[in-house]
Order: structure tokens, then C-alpha cells, then sequence
């Protein structure tokens, strides 16, 4: 039976460019998952991932920075 789990061992992790350097706000996105894009807190890389469709994604990020 499948886990309906998407597999991240292959993901492509890259720090958000609204990480800053002094051990703030860290977000991390993968690439490479096809139609999703995960995101997680790089402090806790082994922590949850919030799973967001890549159609979503743009009106995400606009909703984020209307904040």
C-alpha cells in the first residue's frame, strides 16, 4: 500500500532569500518535486516540511508579503 508520503531524500534544499544571517527567520524550499514546493525551517531540516502546490506557490508568496 502506498504512504501517500512524497519522497524528499532527493529534494534540492536552497535557503529562502529572506533567511537572514543572524539566526532569524530561516525558511528553506526544495526544488524538483514535481507540481509541489516544500518548505521547512533550516534550523529543524529533520522537522515537518509544509507541502504547498506549485500552483499555489505564487499567491502564497504574495499573501506572505502583503503581511
Amino acid at each position: 500500500m502506498a504512504s501517500g508520503r512524497t519522497d524528499l531524500d532527493a529534494a534540492r534544499w536552497r535557503t529562502s532569500s529572506y533567511t537572514n544571517s543572524d539566526g532569524g527567520t530561516c525558511v528553506e524550499v526544495a526544488d524538483g518535486v514535481a507540481g509541489l514546493v516544500p518548505v521547512r525551517d533550516s534550523k529543524r531540516p529533520d522537522g515537518g516540511v509544509v507541502m504547498i502546490g506549485a500552483a499555489a506557490w505564487g499567491p502564497f508568496v504574495a499573501a506572505l508579503k502583503g503581511c
